[in-house]
């Protein structure tokens, strides 16, 4: 549509041109009133509310604050070096969810650093995708305390991941992932309560909250089980992850350790 202006000049030549027409015979509209007409302006719309950048960002970091001040656990509080929240895109597609930070996730406050991380890592690569692109996560936020002087990692316990397991809520929440992957029989009994063996789990679509979520072994396992045949059913189970989220998928990827299946 015209504006006001434009549609005043279009007026003013519609009656010059009859006054040419019909010839002496002034129109009935002045030039002032014209003038009036041309002068009015429309109230100025109200923009509508933007989405502020980050918006997930900032409140995902909100909840990492009350995470870091959080003794629900109080042994667990004591004996953390730092709480360990989420890392990735606030707006990822994909989402992983271990069980519990470890060592060296207690030590840097990132999940998924240490030799598993660095091998899930990897097979995120090999969906083509980055660590940039998904997220990453743990049930419990906090590594589970062990004897001092202990080597290694506890499982978290079913009573410290129900206590930790509103905080995940919220971040996936927030997130809105279109698919969430469960990294280990643990994650899953935190998530869902299925307390199956992983052979009988994986494969198999669950529901979070309405998000398909499908289980997996924990990169853990493939270091200490590293049989091709072994790696063939966590990359089936990302086939299927890739499937979901309409990943493009190549020959040479549906490949993959297909010789030891």
């Amino acid at each position: 549509m015209k504006s006001l202006p434009d549609a005043a000049a279009l007026l003013e030549q519609t009656l010059l041109a009859r006054r040419d027409l019909l010839g002496d015979v002034r129109p009935n509209v002045s030039r002032e009133a014209l003038q009036r007409f041309t002068s009015v302006r429309t109230a100025p719309q109200a923009a509508a509310p933007a989405t502020a950048p980050g918006r997930n960002a900032d409140t995902l970091a909100a909840i990492q604050e009350e995470v870091r001040t959080c003794r629900l656990c109080e042994h667990l509080a004591a004996s953390r070096t730092q709480t360990v929240f989420g890392v990735g895109n606030p707006q990822a597609d994909l989402m992983f969810v271990g069980e519990a930070p470890g060592a060296d996730e207690d030590r840097l406050g990132e999940p998924f650093v240490g030799r598993a991380g660095e091998l899930l890592t990897k097979i995120i690569q090999a969906m083509g995708l980055s660590r940039d692109d998904v997220y990453i996560a743990n049930v419990l936020k906090c590594r589970p305390d062990m004897p001092k002087g202990a080597p290694g990692n506890r499982p978290p316990t079913p009573q410290e991941m129900e206590r930790c397991l509103p905080y995940l809520r919220r971040q996936i929440a927030l997130i809105r992932p279109r698919v969430l992957v469960a990294l280990g029989k643990t994650a899953m009994v935190g998530l869902v309560g299925a307390d199956e063996p992983m052979g009988a789990m994986r494969g198999r679509w669950f529901s979070f909250e309405g998000i398909p979520l499908l289980p997996t072994y924990h990169p853990s396992y493939l270091l200490r089980n590293g049989a091709p045949a072994e790696k063939r059913k966590v990359w089936e189970d990302m086939l299927l992850v890739m499937e979901k989220l309409g990943l493009t998928i190549s020959e040479k990827q549906r490949g993959f350790f297909r010789s030891a299946a």
